[in-house]
């Protein structure tokens, strides 16, 4: 490879060549991966265990904006959230397959370091990158991501198991991850008007962080595994708490009760959130792209549950008759509405 292979132009080392060179240094860990990238197929043998197989496209423009997303990060985000969705169904990853489409403005160079992100995402989660595809496209680009994982089917977790009496609980806190978007386009909105300025973006570091490189609560999984605790239901919350909660509604034919005081809020997402007059509450609600868990479990598992590290418990499911509720903290009720991220608009 010469010395400008950061400009070297795609075509020229053609389809295979580019996945091998991407590829190379993505050492096999898990022993269920038989045949990895390299062939038409990659075989996996999971030894008697549950599969559990999920997909994920992110298209430019739609999902993230390159003028302030680092291709680094948006590697490491892309593997993430595909993570997270092997997470929210309480099982363990193990393998991750990559397809691009990009345009003629993409070098090798960034490619390279797209995936430099993805493989920090799979050396942090210890998952096998097993294959993908790659193609040319019109505009922009477009990263589609499966990723494979294995879970006991006694403790396989649907959005479909939630029953009456049930605790609500949720981990971490939420609403970063959309005030740090906000914040991202704020200061885009500034620089496009006039380039000469510099964006505003120290002391942010928290909400900035939850936007660009996300992590699936992979710790989560492990500690309810730990301590005993199955999940009645589950589901990662990367539309929004209100869309999410919803979902387990209608899948497990209950409503539910969220009190908005108990909606965990890290302090400087309160922060930004007074700086651009928006309400805590509602970017909690609504924002999407947290990555958290949202699960529900039996009542009788309160002091279990009351005692996880980094757990809140936000309300309790109830009869589907009486409704999907947030009690504000005046004591008042209002309709629980699916505000979040959709993906069709």
């Amino acid at each position: 490879m010469t010395k400008n292979k950061k400009n070297l132009n795609l075509s020229d080392l053609g389809e295979f060549g580019l996945i091998d060179h991407l590829t190379r240094d993505f050492p096999v860990r898990q022993e269920s991966t038989l045949k990895a990238v390299g062939d038409d197929a990659a075989v996996l043998n999971h030894a008697g265990n549950e599969i559990v197989v999920t997909t994920d496209l992110l298209v430019e423009g739609i999902h993230f904006n390159l003028i302030y997303t680092p291709l680094k990060h948006l590697g490491y985000k892309a593997v993430a959230a595909n993570i997270s969705d092997i997470c929210a169904m309480n099982c363990e990853p193990l393998q991750v397959f990559v397809s691009l489409a990009f345009s003629s403005k993409f070098t090798l160079g960034h490619l390279e370091e797209l995936y430099e992100g993805i493989r920090l995402a799979c050396d942090f989660y210890k998952v096998d990158l097993a294959g993908g595809d790659t193609s040319t496209s019109m505009t922009g680009l477009n990263i589609s991501i499966t990723a494979i994982g294995q879970g006991d089917r006694n403790t396989i977790t649907y959005r479909s198991g939630a029953k009456t009496g049930d605790l609500i609980c949720v981990s971490g806190d939420l609403g970063a991850s959309y005030l740090g978007l906000q914040l991202l386009e704020r200061e885009k909105t500034i620089y496009l008007r006039d380039q000469t300025v510099q964006p505003k973006l120290e002391g942010y570091d928290h909400v900035l962080q939850r936007q660009l490189r996300p992590d699936a609560r992979v710790d989560v999984v492990r500690l309810l595994k730990e301590k005993g605790l199955v999940p009645t239901s589950m589901i990662d919350i990367s539309d929004g708490l209100s869309s999410e909660i919803l979902h387990i509604c209608r899948q497990s034919a209950v409503g539910c009760r969220i009190h908005a005081d108990k909606i965990p809020v890290h302090a400087e997402s309160r922060k930004v959130a007074n700086e651009l007059n928006l309400e805590p509450a509602m970017a909690a609600l609504n924002g999407g792209e947290d990555y958290e868990l949202l699960f529900t479990v039996d009542q009788k598992n309160y002091p279990v549950a009351a005692a996880l590290p980094g757990i809140s418990i936000i309300g309790h499911i109830i009869p589907e008759a009486e409704g999907r509720h947030l009690v504000l903290s005046d004591g008042t009720t209002t309709e629980i509405h699916a505000m979040g991220w959709n993906a069709v608009r």
